[in-house]
């Protein structure tokens, strides 16, 4: 995440020339952000469908490793990675992916046991169906987004920060809730800020991309890295976004 973005120095006119080399950077994000959606959904379905991993990942310590181990990396990136290399950020982009995909796989052991589970808000179970709706609405509106950041002549970057720290505290609120106050209307009011943030999030960090490149090119490392936190920003306001409406289409 690293403030869910690494932009290299202010933004520059809005009124910026796409080129080819433009075009070829952005694709790089994007397909690294998809082929991070596959692989999470590979180990997704691995998890929720192989008993032994099921066992593993929900039936020793190393679940709190997979609740918590995304948000310590991603907390942890911003003190230790400084100067990151395309390697380390490379490390934190995989191993993020491959945490939140073990994550979820609890959706996939929802579809294909036909459980639900109790919430805050009441009863709380989905199948493939629901998970197929859920992926089309998330990506619809992610196209959308990412389109409206990449066109848009208006400057997004002051939103940025609000967007960080909106997301930060919507965190630790939800914490608190879960911990402390477990209510489900807070809980409802969550999901539907976080889902306003995440959308906000993916039109931002795919304006600050297309800014950041007209300052980087040229500098190969410096476009590694940003490829893997830019494809890490947007991974995980589509994961968000995802869950928070899948969450919504299995409410019963």
């Amino acid at each position: 995440m690293n403030d869910f973005s690494r932009t290299y120095g202010s933004a520059p006119s809005m009124d910026m020339s796409v080129d080819a080399g433009l075009r070829s950077f952005m694709l790089g994000v994007y397909n690294k952000m998809g082929l991070g959606l596959i692989v999470s959904a590979l180990i997704a379905y691995s998890v929720g469908t192989f008993a032994p991993l099921t066992q593993l990942v929900f039936g020793t310590p190393l679940f709190y490793v997979v609740q918590w181990g995304p948000i310590v990396l991603l907390l942890g990136s911003n003190f230790l990675m400084r100067n990151p290399s395309p390697a380390a950020s490379g490390f934190l982009y995989w191993a993020v992916v491959s945490l939140i995909g073990a994550s979820l796989s609890f959706w996939v052991i929802l579809a294909t046991s036909g459980q639900s589970v109790d919430t805050f808000r009441g009863s709380l179970s989905v199948d493939w169906g629901t998970i197929a709706q859920a992926f089309f609405i998330t990506s619809s509106a992610f196209l959308a987004l990412s389109v409206f950041g990449y066109t848009t002549k208006r400057n997004l970057m002051p939103m940025g920060t609000f967007i960080f720290m909106a997301v930060w505290g919507a965190l630790a609120l939800g914490i608190m809730n879960a911990f402390f106050f477990q209510s489900g209307m807070l809980e409802l009011a969550l999901q539907f800020g976080v889902l306003l943030l995440m959308a906000g999030l993916t039109a931002f960090q795919t304006q600050a991309l297309k800014v950041t490149y007209h300052e980087i090119a040229g500098d190969t490392r410096s476009m590694a890295v940003m490829t893997n936190f830019g494809a890490l920003n947007l991974y995980l306001a589509f994961v968000n976004m995802f869950q928070i409406i899948l969450s919504l289409l299995g409410r019963e």
